[in-house]
């Protein structure tokens, strides 16, 4: 119980803040209707009013969960206006993408740990490209990749698992390198090969930071998928939710789409999360 009241104060003060900032962001169009059909409002016509607008500049919370129970709860979930339907598309992409990082980031890392050449000659390229805007780069790849004719999942699964990689190279290699000099020369003391060193001492022991890089994965190769479906002209997923209602000035639907986002986000951080607990416990790593 301790834990949850810091919890709902703090979403309690921001449900106020955003209501505030909707009365104040919304107020300039009512007025401006007021002042045409020469009529004043109260104070309170003028909340009412801001508040229940059909696009406002800044939803209020209701309307947003307004529209996220009308597009997840009273829409089929194969309805083009569905979240659950866009969320789907969404989410397999990013999973792909996840999948193909999380492989290409433990293969990097254990070549670096284990190779000088690499460790010279990868890391720094894999640091410098994170440092290229990926709102510039996504448009590229779909580009050359439709060229190709290879278009649909696999594109956004690309661009998905090149943020993703990083993470998780950073997080791997750090965990390789965690056994101290002691651990390193008692496992020599046994004569342990290269091999069993490997499976014996360094893999295990780069668990916690595995699983620590890959909630942050996870989450970035999200917003991978979800860039990668904005300037394709995508027809399906999150990100393209997000830009018909840029489109049409919908922004009660941008704003829905971007908290199932969020929770989509939450949900699989959550998840690696459970599994984290999972594996380290039948390791012995934790309680």
């Amino acid at each position: 119980m301790n834990k949850i009241i810091p919890v709902l104060t703090m979403l309690a003060v921001i449900v106020v803040l955003w209501y505030a900032a909707a009365v104040k962001m919304n107020s300039q169009w009512a007025m401006d209707q007021a002042a045409r059909a020469e009529v004043e409002l109260t104070f309170g016509e003028l909340v009412k009013d801001t508040l229940s607008q059909d696009r406002p500049k800044l939803p209020a919370p209701h309307q947003v969960v307004a529209e996220l129970w009308e597009t997840t709860v009273e829409k089929k979930i194969t309805s083009k206006r569905s979240l659950v339907y866009h969320g789907w598309i969404t989410l397999s992409a990013t999973m792909l993408g996840f999948g193909i990082g999380t492989v290409a980031g433990i293969a990097l890392a254990v070549g670096i740990v284990h190779n000088k050449a690499m460790d010279l000659g990868v890391m720094p390229w894999a640091i410098a490209s994170q440092t290229i805007p990926i709102l510039a780069i996504a448009p590229m790849i779909i580009v050359v990749l439709n060229s190709m004719g290879i278009s649909g999942l696999i594109p956004k699964a690309i661009i998905a698992a090149y943020l993703s990689f990083f993470p998780v190279v950073v997080g791997m290699v750090k965990g390789l390198r965690a056994p101290d000099a002691m651990q390193l020369d008692l496992m020599k003391t046994y004569n342990a090969s290269g091999g069993e060193t490997f499976w014996k001492l360094r893999l295990p022991s780069s668990m916690p930071y595995l699983f620590a890089s890959l909630k942050v994965a996870v989450a970035a190769a999200l917003v991978g998928t979800i860039v990668a479906e904005l300037p394709s002209g995508a027809v399906r997923g999150l990100g393209a939710r997000l830009l018909s209602g840029s489109y049409y000035g919908q922004t009660i639907q941008i704003w829905s789409a971007l908290f199932a986002a969020a929770a989509l986000a939450a949900a699989l951080v959550i998840i690696v999360g459970i599994l984290e607990k999972v594996v380290l416990k039948r390791m012995g790593m934790a309680k």
